[in-house]
């Protein structure tokens, strides 16, 4: 469900500090506005939350605040809307879908984590490319190693094993193997995030509920 936008309190927009490298998405996106006059709009995730642990995006035009929104969440700006939505490991989607039907991803600020994953891509493509292979392969063998256990542990519990019975993992590793496969598909999906790659069975949305 895509939340109702807020209007906002024209706060200036703050400058991404190295601390927030995790905790902070800010994207920009340039347009001609009105006589072709450049503006830019932009768009601040504070992934931790408010004081009631709520998310957010923040949506600025030319530094200054003009609304909010719960997530996901679709800014209508002149000649299109603003889409951002969040997985559980950052941004899923930050784009411009112009009036048109075209779409194009906004650009990532070059001090955010995001921005400084996508100038590795423009500097170090081989590494770049990789980087997120090792990524999607780690991801499945978390997913091909990891379920059949989870499964396991969720058909003994007694009500599930009289509806269904008890199923059999072929796989039974050892504790530390097991939290070594979960550190690591947390740094691969957070690594995917950081490019705007999502996959909802990779990526922990078929545990969130996502289509």
């Amino acid at each position: 469900m895509v939340h109702r936008a807020k209007p906002g309190d024209d706060h200036p927009l703050q400058r991404y500090r190295w601390w927030q490298l995790f905790s902070r998405s800010l994207f920009h996106l340039r347009l001609d506005g009105f006589a072709d006059v450049p503006e830019v709009w932009s768009v601040d995730v504070r992934h931790g939350g408010d004081s009631n642990g709520e998310v957010w995006a923040l949506l600025y035009l030319d530094g200054r605040n003009q609304a909010r929104s719960r997530l996901p969440a679709a800014f209508r700006i002149p000649g299109g809307t603003i889409e951002v939505a969040t997985s559980s490991y950052g941004l899923k989607r930050c784009h411009y879908v112009a009036e048109d039907g075209t779409t194009r991803m906004l650009v990532p600020d070059p001090a955010s984590a995001e921005g400084r994953r996508a100038r590795l891509g423009q500097t170090r493509p081989t590494l770049s490319r990789a980087i997120g292979v090792v990524s999607v392969v780690v991801l499945l063998i978390a997913l091909v190693l990891g379920v059949p256990q989870i499964a396991e542990d969720i058909t003994r519990i007694p009500p599930v094993a009289d509806a269904v019975g008890t199923f059999v993992s072929p796989f039974h590793l050892p504790a530390w193997t097991n939290i070594s496969l979960v550190v690591a598909g947390l740094v691969a999906s957070t690594e995917r995030a950081l490019r705007m790659r999502y996959n909802w069975i990779l990526d922990g949305g078929l545990f969130d509920g996502d289509d």
